[in-house]
This record gives C-alpha cells, structure tokens and sequence, in this order.
C-alpha cells in the first residue's frame, strides 16, 4: 500500500465510521468499483480503528476519565460497602454499555462468516444503504425527545448495534435513529451511541491483533501505517464532532439523502 492510498483510505474510515453512511458499505463498494488491489490488510485495519478508537477517546475524555474513576471508587473497599457499585451514575452507565454488547457479540460471532458473503454483492450493499437512508430521514419526525438512557433502551440500542453488521447499515446512523425512536434526548443518545461502541472497537482491534500475532509488520509499511492512522484519527474526530453538532441541529436526517444517492447509484450500476 503506497502512502496517498493509505492516506484515502484512512480518510475513508475516519469520515464514514462516524457520519451515518455506513463505513462497511463504503468498503464493499469500493471494493466492487476499483478491485481488490485498494482493499486494505487486517495490520492496516487494526491501524485504522484504532485511529477511530483514538478520536472517541479524545472527544469524550472527560466523561471517560469521569466512569473510570466512578468505578474505581465503587468497588473500593469503602464503595463496596456503601453500595455505589449500585447507587453511581456513571457506573450504572458502564453496566448498559455492557448490556448493549451482547447482541453484537452474539450475532459477530454466529453469522460473520454467512455476512462476509454479503460484502461481495454490491446490489445488495446498496440496498442496504436505501434502508439506512429511509432510516435517517424517519428522524425528522422525532420532535425533541427528553428521556434519558436506560437499561432497556440501552439494550435496544445494542440491538441496533448487532444489526450493523450488515454491509451498507451504518452502526451510528442505526443506533441514534433507534434511540431517538425510544425517547432519548438528542445529547444522551449521542453520547451512549459512540461510547457504546468503544468495546466493540476494543475487541474487533483485539481479533484482529491475534490474526497477525506471528506475522509481523513489514518495516516498509510503518510510514503508510502511521499516514492512516494519523488520516483516520484526525478526520474521524471532526467527523465525530460535525455529527453531534448536527444532530442538536436536528438536522441529522440530511445524511439520508447521501445514503439515498450513493445507494440508487449502486443498484442502477450493479444491476
């Protein structure tokens, strides 16, 4: 991988992981449009995610800072005894991302080889992206919702979640579209929908790491490796950023007209 394709396609990765449209079906099209050879390797994909892993991080590093430390506190000694383990925000907000894993866990690990499949059939990817699309523009709909995250719409969330498995279903876009369906306010349902995912990030980057264990990096590569890390973390922190701007803008449901485009263009050319 020479060093402006890797650039792109951390650009690619930083963008479309967290704006609405479907970083799995921007692959699989690019892949059916240009071949194989664009196709990254798992060493680069770790990168890449990690770089997405990064940019959540970053722009969530208070709150971050905040659950740890409210964790740590609750299953202290003294926290242990009095309860906050039960009684501490935060650390009931660790327990529905928990929660909310548990499909994805599921369905990633009983239907990933039958879903690579789909991956190879660009038609279907872009059908998949007229659903996100329809997905997205039901949110204008909404009004303003109050409610605050909780275990069962945290765990309908992660259902949402397991869903975006498919290729051209875009894990953000269906996660808020699904929460802000249940009642949660606009901020709270950004928050949980990107926090959420960061322990998916963590054990994809983790499978990934235990494929190329006994292979090694080529040092050729570093250079290319660090572009796209370097490309994907900067482009998906504003990306990241942009969105929640524009979901309290309630405008969140001007990304289906992307998905719209992308996705007709894709089943007229692949037809």
């Amino acid at each position: 991988m020479d060093l402006l394709q890797a650039i792109l396609l951390g650009l690619l990765q930083g963008i479309t992981e967290f704006l609405p449209v479907s970083s799995s079906g921007h692959l699989a099209l690019a892949r059916a449009f240009f071949g194989n050879d664009i196709m990254p390797g798992i060493t680069f994909e770790i990168v890449v995610h990690f770089g997405s892993f990064c940019s959540i991080s970053v722009y969530y590093r208070k709150k971050l800072f905040a659950i740890i430390s409210d964790i740590l506190k609750s299953f202290s000694p003294q926290g242990i005894r009095e309860k906050r383990y039960i009684t501490d925000e935060n650390t009931r907000f660790s327990y529905i991302i928990l929660l909310s894993m548990i499909p994805a866990v599921i369905i990633g690990f009983t239907l990933k080889d039958p879903v690579e499949g789909l991956f190879l059939n660009p038609f279907f990817v872009s059908m998949m992206l007229i659903v996100t699309g329809t997905l997205l523009f039901s949110t204008r709909f909404i009004g303003n919702p109050e409610k605050e995250v909780t275990v069962g719409k945290g765990f309908i969330m992660g259902i949402a979640q397991s869903l975006a498995i498919l290729p051209g279903i875009s894990r953000s876009g269906s996660t808020i579209s699904v929460g802000l369906f249940s009642g949660i306010n606009r901020e709270s349902v950004a928050n949980f929908s990107f926090l959420m995912v960061l322990p998916v990030l963590a054990g994809a980057m983790l499978l990934e790491i235990i494929e190329i264990m006994e292979n090694g990096i080529e040092v050729a590569a570093v250079i290319s490796l660090i572009a796209g890390f370097l490309t994907s973390f900067i482009s998906g922190y504003f990306a990241l950023k942009y969105l929640i701007i524009l979901l309290k803008k309630e405008k969140f449901h001007y990304f289906a007209y992307y998905c719209w485009g992308l996705g007709i263009f894709g089943i007229i050319f692949f037809f």
